[in-house]
């Protein structure tokens, strides 16, 4: 019985042994099968850019309005009928161009009578000076009273003031028949007509007759965080803050000026401050009203290092790029996007000249073959 045992227990260890053999060696077979497969694989194909090293501007980004450089509300100032109205609804107008006309007859009328007054006060007034001065002579001479020459004179003062009245109501009625005839105070395009010829009109209404907007120069208004205040004071006493107003999502910049106006309180209930730039304007690119994007350039930073937003990819621990070695295999980099300028990110962790991975970055591993399949330098 002990040698059927001891044999039966040599049997079940030669089995044991068998199956321990064949377990290690479908686990070595399996780990050289994935290590010769992983050598094997094909090298992933991969866009790259290069980083570059240059002077890059600091700027703020806002969204502003367009804001007409002056705005004029045109009204009558005098009643009448309009006779006349000499442009088109969103014509350009220079300033002095006629633009209505108001009849004109019955302040032509106006006009004769306060001019035949005026002569007829001028006449009184001279006949009373002139008696002023023969009862001045008399009275040296004792041939009148000083009573009768104090009311000849007080005539004659009444006769100045009399003549000046009419004089002015003459000046009056000129400047009335003048705002019969109701030009354009300013260069700008013209809105939409309110009254059309035919229509009464009254003396400063409150509805007007038609609205100008120059819109050469023009403005664009936006805000800035708070925060940003004591960096844009700083830079705009050293020399005037160029602007860009640009089109939502266009390149180039529709214009280019300059900061000129900033607000003296900030906005509590939002927390920014006004700015405003001025725009030259010629092409007449910007229009009252419109919305447009606004870059404020500070400075330039000199020397940073700059890549292609489309690079940055997002982890766990943060942003980071896949950067190409020189043989071929990809390592991952952390890095810290300091802002972004247009289509380019500036930031710390990769040194100038690297390849980062442009495209195809979402098959890579740390360590993996890759082929670089285009370039293009980071813009």
């Amino acid at each position: 019985m002990s040698n059927g045992r001891k044999a039966i227990a040599a049997g079940t260890a030669l089995v044991v042994a068998a199956a321990l053999g064949l377990v290690l060696y479908f686990i070595h077979d399996s780990g050289a099968r994935e290590k010769r497969a992983a050598r094997e694989a094909p090298a992933a194909p991969v866009v790259v850019a290069l980083a570059e090293q240059r002077n890059v501007p600091v700027q703020l980004d806002a969204i502003g309005t367009v804001d007409a450089y002056s705005t004029v509300a045109v009204k009558a100032r005098v009643d009448g009928q309009i006779v006349a109205v000499n442009f088109h609804e969103g014509q350009a107008v220079r300033r002095g161009d006629v633009l209505f006309r108001i009849d004109p007859r019955p302040f032509d009328a106006a006009l004769k009578q306060a001019e035949a007054n005026a002569l007829r006060d001028a006449a009184g007034r001279d006949q009373a000076r002139s008696q002023e001065r023969r009862y001045k002579d008399l009275m040296d001479k004792n041939f009148v009273s000083r009573e009768a020459y104090a009311q000849i004179a007080t005539n004659a003062q009444t006769a100045d003031a009399v003549a000046e009245a009419s004089r002015a109501a003459l000046e009056n009625a000129r400047l009335n028949l003048e705002y019969c005839t109701i030009a354009s105070p300013i260069d700008g395009f013209a809105g939409r007509v309110l009254l059309q010829a035919g229509n009464l009109v009254k003396a400063n209404d409150v509805n007007p007759l038609v609205v100008i907007n120059q819109v050469k120069p023009i403005y664009v208004t936006f805000s800035v965080p708070e925060q940003q205040l004591p960096e844009v004071r700083k830079y705009q006493a050293q020399a005037p803050l160029p602007v860009e107003a640009l089109a939502a999502g266009g390149a180039p910049p529709l214009a280019r000026g300059d900061l000129v106006f900033m607000d003296n309180a900030v906005d509590p209930a939002t927390g920014t401050i006004r700015l405003r730039a001025r725009f030259a304007n010629d092409d007449v690119a910007l229009w009252p009203g419109q919305f447009v994007n606004v870059r404020l350039r500070l400075y330039e930073q000199p020397d940073a290092v700059v890549v292609p937003s489309v690079a940055l990819q997002t982890g766990p621990n943060g942003q980071y790029v896949y950067v190409v070695n020189s043989d071929d295999t990809v390592a991952l980099r952390p890095v810290t996007v300091t802002r972004t300028v247009g289509d380019a990110s500036v930031v710390k962790g990769v040194g100038a000249g690297a390849r980062v991975v442009t495209g195809g970055a979402l098959r890579l591993s740390p360590g993996m073959k890759v082929r670089v399949r285009d370039q293009a330098a980071a813009s």
